[in-house]
């Protein structure tokens, strides 16, 4: 299977995931210049910028820990310029939805979902 399928199923189970926990979806695959942000979401009073990632296990450590500091700063900046470009008076908030898929597409998920992640 090659990695963008499969980016895309860690990514569908991160919106079911955020779904279930009624949250809203205004966005998938946000791309600019700065970089880009795989879900925006909306729930309560936060409009919450989410970065997944899907490994097959956590042998090699949490797939959070993938979320450099190089990375965040990434994430900011292109929040930054979403946030200048929409009409949007909600609390930014940066989560992190960990899917550990050890079968690929074809076996159960388990999903850890970091809210507030970058502090």
């Amino acid at each position: 299977m090659d990695k963008q399928t499969l980016g895309r199923f860690g990514e569908d189970q991160a919106v079911r995931c955020l779904r279930k926990k009624g949250y809203t979806i205004i966005a998938r695959n946000y791309r600019c210049r700065q970089g880009e942000i795989d879900i925006i979401a909306r729930n309560k009073g936060f409009v919450v910028f989410v970065e997944v990632k899907l490994r097959k296990d956590d042998s090699y450590g949490a797939a959070r820990e993938f979320v450099t500091r190089g990375k965040q700063e990434k994430i900011l900046k292109t929040a930054g310029l979403w946030l200048s470009q929409n009409d949007c008076e909600l609390q930014p908030r940066f989560d992190v939805i960990e899917v550990y898929a050890p079968q690929g597409t074809q076996g159960p998920v388990r999903i850890e979902h970091l809210e507030d992640a970058f502090n």
